[in-house]
């Protein structure tokens, strides 16, 4: 896929095409790939509109102290030799899943930023608000065979905020997780601590705990086709030696994200579900305007043996000529339309009515209409200082609100 096709048109304004609330909106979303395999849509290059953290309690700070710096081990022509196993059980601290933090921390950043925004309230009452995550979802979700999902929707002060919903199949998936499932989970975190460090010109320290309550995420805005987006996602670190074209300290495009994945014994491209694998990673990096992707590729015993970089950009010419391969235009196309769909269908404003679209694998989405609990996600205390204007949330607002 060329890196221009995401600027095949001069610049926009960001505003929203009128919604034509005498329409009467369609009932469900067909899936099949072939209904999508159009031209790429436009897609506005993200721009970085701030950032913030969360540290090892999970609490919200409104600064990039998370942020971490990309430091390679050097390379002598032998791997890297990274033990994932080191640590766990013992220095392992995982998030607590079962508290639903919907967008909670995405609106308090907004809350404190929203005079800031460019546009003003005007642009904000047009846009989408979600996360990276559940944008990942529908770009996947054309060539995905086995997990559904649910999206959340609201429409409050004009903007349209998506909200993912655990199923209930994937919640049961969850709680039977199997310590072996467990352990490759901690794996690729200990891979992100052997690759990163808490400062610039510093090493990583494997030796510390691996707390995935920590978080550095970005908060971007961009456009797909006629539908402005404000989300933000999790970035694993920023590269302190890579040009940047973005002003200090987003340093965007020097971003990678780390992955770590079983070791492939006859290629790159070699592997189960290696096509569907690459789907999930361009996905999140194009979305984000993450240059690249670095994995580690381990053994059965669990050590790391190589290192490879995949551009984001020609992740595509993998699985090219690939019987079960993917085109990220069929991706991109059915996001827009499931963005239309959701837009044109939530057009009551209300952040206590929830339109709860609903997707299985060879099912065409769905929707159904549902208020307050327990779908509602916009929590009182945003909707109550969007209200009254207030100058900026409670320091720790409760999920549950």
């Amino acid at each position: 896929m060329d890196r221009r096709e995401t600027k095949r048109r001069a610049p926009e304004a960001d505003v929203a095409e009128p919604r034509n609330k005498l329409a009467r909106p369609a009932l469900s979303l067909p899936t099949d790939p072939a209904l999508y395999s159009g031209p790429f849509p436009f897609y506005r290059r993200p721009s970085e509109l701030g950032c913030f953290s969360l540290d090892a309690q999970r609490q919200y700070h409104g600064d990039a102290h998370a942020l971490r710096y990309y430091s390679p081990p050097p390379t002598y022509g032998q791997g890297p030799k990274f033990d994932l196993r080191d640590g766990y059980p013992d220095r392992y601290q995982p998030r607590d899943e079962e508290v639903r933090e919907g967008l909670d921390h995405l609106l308090r950043w907004l809350l404190d930023h929203r005079g800031q925004l460019e546009g003003g309230p005007g642009w904000l009452a047009g846009a989408i608000v979600t996360w990276r995550g559940h944008l990942t979802k529908l770009l996947t979700t054309p060539y995905e065979q086995q997990e559904g999902w649910q999206l959340a929707a609201s429409r409050f002060q004009g903007t349209l905020y998506l909200s993912e919903v655990e199923t209930p199949a994937a919640r049961a998936q969850r709680l039977a997780r199997p310590p072996l499932l467990r352990e490759l989970m901690y794996m690729g975190y200990k891979f992100e601590q052997y690759m990163c460090a808490d400062k610039p010109e510093s090493s990583p320290d494997p030796s510390g705990d691996v707390n995935t309550n920590v978080a550095f995420c970005s908060v971007l805005r961009s456009r797909l086709g006629n539908h402005p987006l404000l989300f933000s996602g999790e970035v694993d670190c920023t590269d302190p030696q890579a040009p940047s074209t973005q002003p200090p300290p987003a340093m965007w495009s020097s971003r990678p994200r780390k992955r770590c994945t079983g070791l492939a014994t006859g290629g790159a491209s070699t592997g189960s579900g290696w096509g569907h694998k690459l789907l999930k990673w361009w996905a999140q990096s194009f979305l984000l305007g993450v240059p690249n992707v670095v994995a580690g590729f381990r053994n059965p015993e669990g050590f790391v043996c190589s290192l490879k970089t995949f551009p984001t950009m020609e992740m595509f010419e993998y699985v090219r000529n690939d019987r079960d391969g993917w085109n990220p235009s069929v991706c991109m196309n059915f996001c827009a339309a499931f963005l239309s769909f959701a837009q044109n269908t939530v057009v009551q404003d209300d952040p206590r009515l929830v339109h709860l679209f609903s997707w299985e694998p060879g099912s065409p989405v769905t929707v159904s209409k549902h208020q307050d609990a327990p779908y509602a996600f916009l929590p009182t205390w945003y909707v109550e200082a969007m209200t009254q204007d207030l100058p900026s949330p409670p320091k720790t607002p409760s999920p549950k609100d």
